[in-house]
């Protein structure tokens, strides 16, 4: 046994060499503290995730995980600082799925989005979820199809601002579904949801944290949510395949980044560390009073797959539908 993790140290200690970044055994990580990167203000639901996870992470891990928030530019500043990090382990981004649309929707990026990181694991979900105004003639999602289909370029729908994921969600649903919805962005969740309670703007496709309350307190009225299950958040309101719009799956997810080169044996710790911590029952009543839902089945592999296939997905919506951002 001594033997064997002598020759895994050694290992590790020649890739990591080759790579031209410090060895890291991961028997001896990590040795100092961590810190995580958040592109995006406090109390946002990016920080959220940040911050529970980095408490229980630096609890399984023996080490505090700081949490450093530098918003801008669409998270772009705090992906860049990560990119450019020495990769021992030490530094991550905390990531959201704007991390995959910069990389369709702004192609000078100075970094890569997947070739200059090293996805770890997805931590959590939000779905995201069609809304109505509680007046829309409509209850469910084939009554909304069919009144969009008897009254073309009647109705607009409200997004926290263009580029995000509720504006990609509309746009592939218009796309999978041939409708027409005029798209008016706002300048964050906040106004667009006071709009569509106010029906001045009927519709909108949020994330489902943004718009819990409202939903519970009816004041407006969910039809669908993109993902593949039912949110136990919302039992009651079923997914589009259920309700017949096939292959419309898309969701807010947050997860951890490392930079480009960093050591497996560090990326897979974190990673197991990451699904024991998702798996607890505190951390899922955490997620849950934002609107989220834990990860529980991520790691390095298959969270590299799915930000892959997800920017194949939005460089085709961007293509066909002719989506620009200023």
């Amino acid at each position: 046994m001594f033997i064997a993790r002598k020759m895994a140290r050694a290992l590790v200690a020649a890739s990591a060499l080759v790579a031209g970044v410090p060895a890291v055994a991961a028997d001896d990580y990590p040795a100092r503290p961590l810190r995580f990167i958040v592109g995006f203000a406090v109390g946002g639901p990016t920080d959220i995730v940040a911050r529970v996870a980095a408490n229980d992470l630096g609890k399984a891990l023996g080490q505090t995980v700081i949490v450093e928030n530098r918003p801008g530019a669409n998270a772009t500043i705090a992906a860049s600082a990560v990119a450019r990090a020495q990769a021992d382990g030490y530094t991550g981004l905390i990531a959201a799925t704007n991390h995959t649309i910069n990389a369709v929707l702004y192609p000078d990026l100075q970094f890569k989005s997947v070739d200059d990181f090293a996805p770890v694991a997805a931590i959590a979900v939000a779905p995201t979820v069609l809304i109505v105004n509680k007046n829309f003639p409509a209850r469910n999602l084939d009554e909304f199809l069919k009144e969009l289909r008897a009254n073309p370029d009647k109705y607009s729908y409200a997004s926290a601002g263009s580029g995000g994921t509720p504006h990609l969600s509309a746009e592939l649903f218009k796309k999978l579904t041939n409708t027409s919805i005029m798209h008016v962005p706002y300048k964050g969740a906040a106004p667009a949801m006071s709009d569509v309670v106010a029906g001045h703007v009927p519709i909108s496709f949020a994330t489902l944290g943004s718009v819990l309350p409202q939903i519970r307190a009816g004041q407006v009225r969910a039809l669908a949510v993109a993902s593949p299950q039912r949110s136990p958040l919302l039992p009651d309101v079923p997914t589009f395949e259920e309700s017949g719009v096939k292959d419309f799956r898309l969701d807010s997810w947050y997860g951890l980044m490392m930079p480009k080169g960093t050591p497996p044996a560090v990326l897979n710790r974190l990673a197991e560390s990451l699904q024991q911590i998702a798996r607890t029952p505190e951390f899922a009543s955490q997620m849950a009073t934002a609107g989220l839902q834990p990860i529980t089945d991520s790691g390095p592999a298959q969270f590299e797959a799915q930000l892959r296939a997800e920017i194949a997905l939005f460089s085709d919506l961007v293509k066909s539908s002719n989506l620009k951002v200023d």
